[in-house]
């Protein structure tokens, strides 16, 4: 039996190949571990719910816009956010279980796995993108702008996805452990979607320097 070529004859063709063979690999685990999606789903269906009843009678907008209507996009951009957790996580607990050793031994492109990992993630928020919409529509959510528009607004979320999966990516190379990459991206991420307008208007912030 002929061996495989290395990975370095064998070309971007090879590496890409590579990297969607990683990507199959994480999202095979999905079905085997239906925890993960079930979990994230319901925190998804959560979000929403929680955000619309709690803040929704009590943050007035200009012009008597539904609160609803401004709470979604900061809810996609903070599940989003949220996920490159789970990445950074992910990553970290391949690393420290020998599964990249075992890689690095392989015929295979060294990209594969962040390549992998990346792709992976965007696929999986996609469908926890979709489960927020069908969300947002229960709560009273709707789409006001053309289907182009529309579409164009999906792939902008799934690009921002693909960004923040390699954030996680990144921090799950260079931290010790899964505990500390748990509390890294929580007070890393946790910043980022509650002090920002995603769910208020800037105006209606008590900024110290306001007053």
């Amino acid at each position: 039996m002929r061996a495989p070529a290395p990975a370095a004859d064998r070309g971007l063709r090879g590496a890409i190949d590579d990297g969607l063979m990683l990507t199959w690999r994480y999202l095979k685990r999905i079905p085997r571990i239906p925890e993960l999606a079930i979990f994230a789903i319901l925190q998804s269906i959560m979000f929403v719910l929680l955000f619309s009843i709690v803040f929704g009678g009590a943050i007035p907008l200009p012009g008597g816009a539904s609160y609803t209507e401004y709470l979604m996009p900061g809810i996609f951009v903070q599940t989003l956010t949220f996920a490159s957790a789970t990445t950074a996580i992910g990553m970290t607990e391949d690393l420290h279980k020998g599964i990249i050793d075992r890689f690095r031994s392989l015929p295979m492109a060294r990209s594969a796995v962040l390549f992998g990992r990346s792709i992976s993630d965007v696929v999986y928020n996609g469908g926890i993108l979709l489960v927020l919409m069908l969300s947002g529509f229960v709560v009273g959510w709707s789409v006001n702008s053309g289907p182009v528009a529309f579409v164009i607004g999906v792939l902008g979320c799934l690009a921002y996805a693909f960004a923040m999966s390699w954030i996680g990516v990144w921090l799950g190379l260079r931290l010790p452990s899964v505990e500390v990459a748990q509390q890294v991206s929580f007070i890393v991420i946790l910043p980022l979607t509650f002090i920002s307008n995603v769910f208020v208007p800037i105006g209606t912030l008590p900024l110290p320097w306001s007053k």
